[in-house]
């Protein structure tokens, strides 16, 4: 099953062959993804409380993860709206795929920011 077949899918690379951006136009839908790095926090920044000398630079565009928990959110709207009537085991699976994807995301980011290469084209 392809779900998104009836999207108009771009994936840019920079000069170096780094992912650089993209979108994905569909019906309801634009996504306009995050375009290069945004750079590395220093070791004293903290989530969300930069200090001076921070290299973090301004988000310019969407987050895989984002768009992730987007859907996440949408589907547990479901099981719950009109007092579960739409609840069904097919949503809490996929709820549970969705949260299971959301977490090895977050475990690479905290793996890369330990070794000090998160928001950089190094691997």
């Amino acid at each position: 099953m392809n779900a998104i077949k009836d999207c108009e899918i771009v994936n840019e690379n920079d000069p170096n062959g780094n992912p650089a951006g993209g979108s994905v136009i569909g019906t309801g839908m634009a996504i306009m993804w995050q375009n290069g790095p945004l750079g590395r926090h220093t070791s004293d920044c903290r989530p969300k409380v930069c200090i001076a000398g921070c290299t973090r630079e301004t988000p310019n565009g969407a987050f895989v993860e984002t768009v992730i928990a987007a859907a996440l959110q949408r589907i547990e709207y479901y099981q719950n709206a009109s007092n579960g009537k739409f609840k069904c085991r097919e949503n809490a699976i996929a709820i549970t795929k969705i949260e299971e994807a959301l977490l090895w995301l977050d475990r690479r980011t905290r793996d890369r920011e330990a070794r000090q290469v998160e928001g950089m084209h190094q691997k």
